[in-house]
């Protein structure tokens, strides 16, 4: 994955790393219940969006690899069965993964 595709992302995480050191220093405080736990949703939340957004990059980039190989190999794919199938079937493993992580 290019790392600056996930640029936004990296500085999500790290926004989200703060918050994280933030909540741990609320709990060791003995800060307020409702404030930790509304911190630790936002925590939760920029790492669920973080994790979302790299699985959708590695997706983008795995179609669009084998979207190129297809279009080379297309010439010699007209004689074989199934290449149209096989790729269906790509992405059908890569949406099931990105819904197992929901």
């Amino acid at each position: 994955m290019d790392p600056e595709q996930l640029r936004p992302t990296i500085t999500r995480l790290k926004r989200a790393r703060g918050q994280l050191e933030a909540v741990i220093r609320m709990l060791e405080e003995g800060r307020d219940c409702e404030e930790v736990v509304t911190q630790i949703a936002a925590v939760s939340k920029a790492v669920d969006r973080a994790g979302f957004t790299v699985i959708a990059t590695g997706m983008r980039a795995c179609l669009e690899a084998e979207a190129r190989e297809q279009a080379q190999a297309a010439p010699q794919a007209q004689d074989q069965p199934g290449g149209a199938q096989g790729r269906a079937l790509d992405t059908t493993r890569l949406e099931k993964l990105f819904l197992s992580l929901s």
